[in-house]
């Protein structure tokens, strides 16, 4: 019999049926040491390297696809602008479906397809069909950088968001340099074509890694999919100026980034430098420098605050523009470092921002944060090979430098915003 039943105590049975309170959301969640916090770290910096590696899998090849379709650096530079613009374009429908399917799901079909159109792309017949798969293949890597960073924004502790989002950028610079020092090197031996072939199987292994180590989400809650409900939220960040400004300085910082590795290969390939495709590719590995300021990015923002941060990042890719005018291999190789360094800095700080300011609609803030980065990637590639068309390397420099302007106006602006709400809980 029971013990109900027959009278007795109850205490003991009791107190053994009843469940354990469930662990505060801040204490369940994901941080550096704790469970899952390095499986999640590492799959997610393979998809940082899968995203970069397709992403720009073109752009240190530009010269040799320029040769071999016969187009000028502007028109082979639509093979870069047609992915980033293809991604900007489906980042927020994409990250519309994370929200009602999940991020984790939505971050790997993205990566299956996008892997898939990255073996066709290396049997591209002319010039407009390998813009239109790079297209495709921009719009299926839509699902990843608004998913991780809402993926993130659950699962990792406050404190620890901005060094996991460190670590995803991080992912995205290797990615970066791997894939264009990678290209470089078996174009010069194999051509363009085997080059991104190469890329395409990187890739494939990074995916399959990546779906193996993310762990299952514990905090996501499937939303609404309804239109009204999609267009209210996206309207509730565009009208926060904190948001706004963040999206701009993420375009900006995208736009001078852009710019300077869409044509850098022609500058380093002709006259006074010459040199060889795959020594030209290498340049690339400066890349690793970002790796290095984006993982810091959490630490920086600790000493010298948010703003504060942006304007070193700002600072450092002003200088680094200018230091790239010199007639000097070196020197301009020193330039492209503090380039490098400055733009993952502030591109690391403003996308950690993003996720911390958006209490709801994680995702779609993300998302309009990744459309702003690469419509600024777009315009820069594009602008930034007209300026090089027109006045050198000198015009594409001029070009950065007004890009860099402008996220020190706009974090000046928000300094000032600051200060005129004092004293408000939230800075600008």
């Amino acid at each position: 019999m029971s013990p109900a039943s027959t009278g007795a105590s109850t205490s003991v049975g009791a107190v053994a049926s009843v469940p354990a309170a469930p662990p505060p959301v801040s204490e369940s969640r994901m941080s550096p040491g704790g469970p899952g916090f390095r499986r999640m770290s590492l799959a997610l910096f393979l998809a940082g390297v899968a995203t970069f590696a397709l992403l720009y899998s073109t752009q240190a090849l530009l010269p040799l696809i320029s040769g071999d379709f016969a187009v000028s650096a502007s028109d082979a530079s639509w093979t870069v602008s047609a992915a980033t613009g293809g991604l900007a374009l489906f980042v927020l429908p994409m990250s519309a479906l994370s929200e009602r399917f999940g991020r984790r799901t939505v971050m790997t079909v993205s990566l299956a397809v996008a892997v898939t159109v990255g073996l066709l792309v290396p049997f591209a017949p002319s010039l407009g069909a390998l813009v239109a798969l790079r297209a495709l293949q921009g719009a299926a890597l839509a699902g990843l950088p608004a998913s991780a960073t809402a993926y993130l924004a659950e699962e990792v502790t406050p404190r620890a968001l901005v060094t996991a989002i460190g670590l995803f950028v991080a992912g995205n610079s290797v990615g970066g340099m791997s894939g264009r020092v990678i290209t470089g090197w078996v174009a010069q031996e194999w051509g363009w074509r085997v080059a991104v072939g190469v890329i395409g199987l990187i890739a494939v292994a990074c995916a399959v890694a990546f779906r193996l180590l993310l762990p299952a989400p514990e905090h996501f809650r499937p939303g609404s999919l309804r239109p009204r409900v999609l267009a209210g939220t996206v309207r509730g960040h565009l009208a926060d100026p904190l948001l706004r400004r963040l999206f701009a300085i993420g375009a900006l910082f995208m736009t001078v980034f852009g710019g300077v590795y869409t044509v850098i290969g022609y500058r380093l390939t002709e006259a006074p430098f010459l040199l060889p495709q795959g020594i030209a590719g290498s340049v690339f590995l400066v890349y690793l420098v970002g790796t290095v300021s984006a993982s810091g990015a959490g630490r920086l923002v600790g000493r010298l605050g948010r703003r504060g941060a942006l304007y070193a990042g700002g600072a450092t890719t002003a200088a680094g523009l200018v230091l790239s005018l010199a007639g000097s291999l070196p020197v301009v190789l020193l330039g492209l470092v503090l380039i490098t360094a400055g733009f993952f800095a502030g591109h690391a700080v403003a996308s950690g921002a993003v996720g911390k300011t958006a209490t709801v609609g994680r995702a779609q803030a993300a998302a309009l944060y990744q459309s702003a980065y690469y419509v600024g990637s777009s315009a820069g590639s594009v602008v930034g090979a007209v300026a090089f068309h027109a006045a050198g390397w000198g015009g594409t420099v001029a070009f950065g430098l007004v890009a860099v302007a402008g996220v020190a106006a706009i974090t000046l602006a928000g300094t000032r915003a600051a200060r005129a709400a004092a004293p408000a809980v939230r800075p600008a």
